[in-house]
């Protein structure tokens, strides 16, 4: 799909977005939610919240509720001063006594969030626990926002935020609108036993892939998986990408790792040292930086839009009071 068409499709469901946080208020004045696991959570307190997900913490702070926040997970590395808050630990592996100590009147937790058992004994603790949904497109990022906002009395700055997002994905259009070829590109995330850990669809890595307006090379599975020497080659990337790492997880490829394998040195890559690192929450955490992420990538992608991306500075993804 072209670029122009991937940027249309993110502009024109601001319907499907509201239409996906189904809400409702009680005769008592209550909040009244859908989440992504279809069930309705009503919330009534917003004043002692646990957040469990970067993007999720990064869209607190920007609607200014971070004087709520008791609680982050260890992904919540943006802004900075999340990074202080009392942890609960990485986002698949909560503990839920950890959750529970801190006195939560609300739990806003990123689908995909875990154990499962965990999720099970804080649903039946009767903390309000708000599964967010996750999906990788400019939509997506806007329904976080908006069922975020409105779990926490935030619709107004809520809608102001989604707004600038929306300013974000059309400029992002604007500035593909100069792409003529679409890079091929490959999204190494750690190297396992020699063997490449490569993205699929339907990760974050594929959406923003997307969204730069360049084409993923791995299309035959879903989520991450090791491939092997041959399929590396046999996929022909133009482009390698990573994540630069700053919590949980394997180390940061390098350049010299991934062009010293053999398989990654027989690419279209290899000549120029084609590779390129973004910081992970930055690049893959599709909140409210997302689409300025796919505009930067865009540009170490195609260098030509360099100029033309002067003219569509990115708006700023914050709304004050």
């Amino acid at each position: 799909m072209r670029p122009v068409a991937i940027a249309r499709r993110f502009l024109h469901t601001g319907i499907l977005a509201c239409l996906a946080v189904t809400m409702s208020l009680t005769a008592h004045g209550d909040t009244v939610l859908k989440d992504a696991t279809g069930r309705n959570v009503t919330v009534n307190d917003a004043s002692r919240i646990v957040s469990v997900g970067g993007a999720v913490t990064e869209i607190l702070y920007a609607l200014g509720k971070e004087n709520n926040i008791v609680g982050v997970d260890t992904t919540s590395l943006y802004p900075r001063a999340a990074t202080g808050k009392p942890s609960v630990g990485y986002m698949r592996q909560l503990s839920a006594e950890g959750v529970l100590g801190l006195k939560p009147s609300l739990i806003l937790a990123i689908e995909g969030s875990g154990t499962k058992e965990t999720l099970g004994v804080l649903q039946s603790a009767g903390v309000p626990l708000v599964v967010v949904p996750d999906s990788y497109t400019g939509d997506g990022i806007v329904e976080k926002i908006r069922i975020i906002a409105r779990a926490t009395g935030a619709v107004e700055r809520g809608e102001c935020l989604a707004a600038r997002v929306r300013a974000d994905l059309d400029m992002l259009g604007k500035l593909e609108t100069g792409i003529t070829k679409s890079k091929r590109v490959m999204f190494v995330l750690s190297f396992v036993s020699g063997k490449a850990m490569v993205s699929g669809t339907k990760t974050a890595a594929d959406g923003i892939i997307r969204m730069a307006g360049a084409e993923n090379v791995i299309t035959s599975y879903e989520g991450y998986k090791q491939i092997s020497d041959e399929a590396v080659i046999a996929a022909r990337p133009d482009v390698v990408l990573t994540m630069e790492r700053g919590g949980p997880g394997p180390a940061t490829v390098t350049s010299d790792a991934v062009f010293a394998h053999p398989a990654f040195a027989a690419t279209p890559a290899a000549p120029n040292r084609a590779f390129l690192s973004m910081e992970g929450l930055y690049m893959l955490g599709f909140g409210p930086r997302s689409a300025q992420a796919a505009r930067d990538l865009a540009v170490s992608l195609y260098p030509e839009l360099k100029p033309k991306a002067a003219d569509t500075a990115a708006a700023a993804a914050t709304c004050a009071e």
